[in-house]
């Protein structure tokens, strides 16, 4: 197993930025990748393309949007209005939506509408499914469905900038998977997305082992990823920042019961490629890991005391984060977890702190999540509280010294 363990050197896209060439950084600023800029640059050479390929200009872009992280004298801003997303797991009720039934905003296009009129500029797909009578049909995990999004998304001056999509169980890979892989990858770059990802974690193992093949696969993945001008994602969960069991006695099937004190995901980090694989932080999970992952037991068998801290964890690896699930909680120490879900900005969670230690702002893709925003009694809820998160975010600045 080889080990990956630079995180300060600039990788992958990001070294590549440092030679881009002239066409090179209009493809990167047109968010496709290099196969289809290629293919559109000589349909246009040769005069086969007679308007302008991604249309005009979105209606409800607005200038502002690319500021230099600045609000009229009242601090910096900790999240710029271009970066400003949401993840449309959040409001999966309302792409549900059958739109015969409901004057709310329905299917996707609706639904892209109304997020861009409470400001989000990016979004995160949970998917490509929506109600059957919205605009499209149900399905729209296809190259002729991902065209249309993509049509909806700059009519509303939105950008994708990722998926929590189709990752292949198999491995090695077989052909199916990795066909179905490559079509992901097709439909990503249609949707103009530098990132395409997992809502789950690499493995739900805690020994070494499993993690080893894990990062085996995800290194291969993310190699098929890069080809295609895609960076590829995984998400954490809680369990992700639990202790690796890496260290004897060893139990009755022969796998450790103690730790060295390096957590999972860490070492699925360390033995990553760097220009192959890249993290999505829910801010949410790794603060209930900090309550729950405190303690591990050492190799001699005492307790050991480790408090987990998110923010170091993403500066220390820096542009390897470059996406996070912008999830807010109240405490609650009676459920288990430590915190209760809530729409962002109105929890606990200390997001002006995290956001000024962890920088990059230009570079980091925040995107609000609320499992619990769609109500099975309330059916704007979603969408409401969608915009209570976008004011909440758009609100943060960087406290004055």
């Amino acid at each position: 197993m080889t080990s990956y363990s630079d995180p300060s050197r600039p990788s992958g896209a990001d070294a590549a930025a440092l030679t881009d060439t002239p066409d090179e950084a209009l493809r990167r600023s047109l968010g496709v990748g290099r196969r289809r800029f290629l293919s559109t640059c000589t349909a246009v050479a040769a005069g086969a393309v007679a308007a302008p390929v991604f249309g005009a200009a979105p209606a409800l872009a607005h200038g502002r949007d690319h500021d230099h992280g600045h609000d009229h004298g009242r601090g910096q801003v900790l999240v710029p209005p271009h970066k400003r997303g949401i993840i449309l797991y959040t409001v999966r009720d309302a792409t549900a939506r059958d739109p015969l039934a409901s004057d709310l905003p329905s299917g996707f296009r609706e639904v892209f509408k109304q997020l861009a009129r409470h400001g989000y500029r990016q979004v995160e797909f949970a998917g490509y499914r929506q109600h059957a009578n919205a605009p499209g049909g149900d399905n729209l995990e296809t190259v002729e469905g991902a065209r249309l999004l993509r049509r909806w998304l700059d009519d509303y001056g939105l950008r994708a900038q990722g998926n929590h999509g189709f990752i292949p169980s198999s491995w090695p890979l077989t052909a199916a998977d990795k066909d179905t892989f490559k079509k992901h990858l097709e439909i990503a770059n249609i949707l103009g997305m530098d990132h395409m990802g997992t809502g789950g974690d690499p493995t739900g193992s805690s020994y070494r082992a499993d993690w080893d093949v894990a990062a085996d696969k995800w290194n291969a993945l993310g190699e098929i990823a890069r080809r295609e001008g895609i960076k590829l994602y995984t998400h954490n969960h809680d369990s992700a920042y639990g202790f690796l069991l890496d260290r004897g006695p060893l139990d009755d099937q022969g796998r450790p019961t103690r730790s060295s004190g390096i957590r999972k995901l860490e070492y699925f980090l360390k033995v990553t490629d760097p220009k192959l694989v890249w993290l999505e932080m829910d801010i949410f999970w790794a603060h209930v890991a900090q309550y729950k992952f405190h303690t591990y037991t050492a190799p001699d068998g005492s307790v050991r005391e480790n408090v987990f801290d998110p923010a170091a964890l993403v500066t220390r690896y820096n542009k390897r984060y470059p996406l996070f699930h912008a999830k807010d909680g109240v405490v609650d120490t009676a459920n288990g977890m430590g915190w209760d879900m809530v729409p962002f900005g109105t929890g606990d969670i200390d997001y002006t702190t995290f956001f000024s230690r962890v920088g990059l702002s230009n570079y980091r893709n925040p995107m609000v999540e609320d499992d619990n925003s769609p109500s099975a009694t309330d059916p704007a809820q979603s969408l409401r509280e969608a915009k209570i998160s976008y004011d909440n975010m758009a609100a943060l600045r960087r406290r004055r010294r």
